[in-house]
């Protein structure tokens, strides 16, 4: 497959808000109407323009359609003496699975992150998902964390 990584533009929200529709059905079971999915990703977007600690990077076919993104926001540590870049959402269309768009949209996070100094990277991924389940994190060479619980707190 063709396709190219990029840093989200002004212009992509549409796109990008139909990945987070498929993303919203089959993680969470439910969907936002599509003009609320694109005003909240235009929201967000804006943001990531404004705000040197948000990233998001999209992977675009040869015409220029959004078939995958990730999101990133880079923390400071101060017990690393550094920043640590939170992957918190990497989606990839699920009929372009299998790919490598996925393995290279993280290696473009990996390359950001050294490129800001980061001391490390982390994500969160549910054991009841396919990518889990495949080990996708895995085979890019993320190791698992087996000494922490991961907790929210609902709002």
């Amino acid at each position: 497959m063709d396709f190219s990584i990029r840093k989200a533009n002004p212009g992509d929200e549409g796109g990008i808000a139909i990945l987070v529709s498929e993303f919203r059905r089959l993680a969470y079971g439910g969907e936002k109407p599509m003009d609320e999915a694109v005003k909240t990703v235009k929201k967000q977007l804006e943001n990531c323009f404004s705000d040197e600690s948000r990233l998001l990077l999209v992977a675009v076919d040869k015409t220029g359609e959004v078939v995958g993104y990730s999101a990133v926001h880079w923390l400071s540590y101060l017990v690393f003496g550094g920043t640590e870049g939170y992957v918190a959402e990497l989606y990839v269309r699920e009929d372009l699975r299998d790919r490598g768009v996925g393995g290279r949209l993280l290696d473009e996070v990996v390359a950001e992150a050294k490129s800001r100094g980061c001391v490390r990277l982390m994500l969160v991924n549910k054991q009841k998902r396919e990518s889990y389940k495949r080990g996708f994190y895995k085979k890019q060479g993320w190791v698992e964390r087996e000494d922490a619980a991961n907790f929210v707190y609902p709002l």
